[in-house]
């Protein structure tokens, strides 16, 4: 009996073992395909695609698959169950007003929330998966995840999204419609699956969403999502420097470095086809929509 036993639990260890391999196979077969074919693309349209950057997403697109696909939780991932806990060990309260950032080359999300009139960075969670390349959103059907300055309002919250919950982006916003970019309906949802999304995983979008609705119901009207290639030091940027999408990068950077040093959400508005920003005022939370300006202090000049 225990000799059966034994051979029935080594022959469902090997089972799990092979599964996990041919699904490590699989995703490592695709996520190379749709490496190839961003490079491939990417030297058709100038060779301005980074192939480190391509093969560092790829990897990170393999592994992050396959830990959804067995059900385990992605490396990074706070304890969901103490939310109110960690609130309260940072000194934040629920329902104070939220600020969303997010960095592709990392995989990251950011929950910043404000505190005395400033914002501080509550908890980062790791993103699942979103396709495409570094670089904006285009045009409809390019898989691209948008990068830029966005505000969601609770118009834009859908609890019974196909996947599980979402917000929309607000994607293509006034900077985007002014260089005739289209596309629509790009979320930060739930699962492990994106045509131009950011995929949070069920229980982390749970979360998110948790502190988004409680901020909005509090009374901010709108929170602002800043989506970012990148860390946005001066070396990636650098190191990027000949990149074609440089210019609208060193855009997003102005942004970030506003809010990175202030902690206040910058004022952003559209200046032409580019981003122009300044400084906020204390104890703004973000609510402003971008609008049609040209008075921000600080702005770059773009193609």
């Amino acid at each position: 009996m225990a000799a059966t036993q034994f051979r029935q639990r080594a022959a469902g260890m090997l089972y799990t073992v092979t599964l996990m391999m041919v699904a490590v196979a699989m995703l490592a077969s695709a996520a190379l395909l749709e490496s190839n074919l961003e490079t491939l693309l990417g030297k058709r349209i100038g060779g301005f695609i980074a192939s480190d950057d391509n093969r560092a997403v790829a990897f990170q697109r393999i592994w992050r698959s396959t830990y959804w696909a067995f059900g385990w939780t992605l490396p990074g991932t706070p304890d969901l169950d103490s939310l109110d806990a960690r609130l309260e060990a940072a000194g934040l309260k629920p329902g104070s007003p939220v600020l969303v950032r997010i960095f592709k080359r990392e995989f990251e999300l950011e929950i910043w929330l404000q505190k005395n009139g400033r914002f501080e960075r509550f908890t980062t969670y790791p993103i699942c998966r979103y396709s495409g390349r570094l670089g904006p959103k285009l045009k409809q059907g390019d898989h691209q995840s948008p990068e830029g300055i966005y505000t969601v309002s609770a118009g834009q919250l859908n609890p019974g999204s196909r996947w599980h919950r979402s917000f929309n982006l607000g994607y293509p916003n006034l900077y985007d419609r002014s260089h005739g970019r289209t596309g629509s309906f790009l979320m930060v949802h739930g699962g492990c699956s994106s045509v131009g999304c950011y995929a949070m995983t069920n229980a982390v979008v749970d979360e998110l969403w948790r502190i988004v609705t409680a901020a909005l119901n509090g009374g901010q009207k709108r929170f602002q999502v800043q989506a970012f290639p990148f860390r946005m030091t001066d070396a990636n940027l650098a190191q990027r420097r000949d990149d074609p999408l440089h210019p609208f990068w060193s855009q997003l950077k102005m942004a970030h470095d506003l809010f990175e040093d202030a902690g206040i959400p910058p004022h952003v508005d559209i200046c032409g086809k580019r981003y122009v920003a300044s400084s906020g005022t204390p104890g703004n939370d973000g609510s402003r929509s971008l609008t049609r300006s040209c008075k921000a202090s600080n702005s770059v000049a773009t193609n």
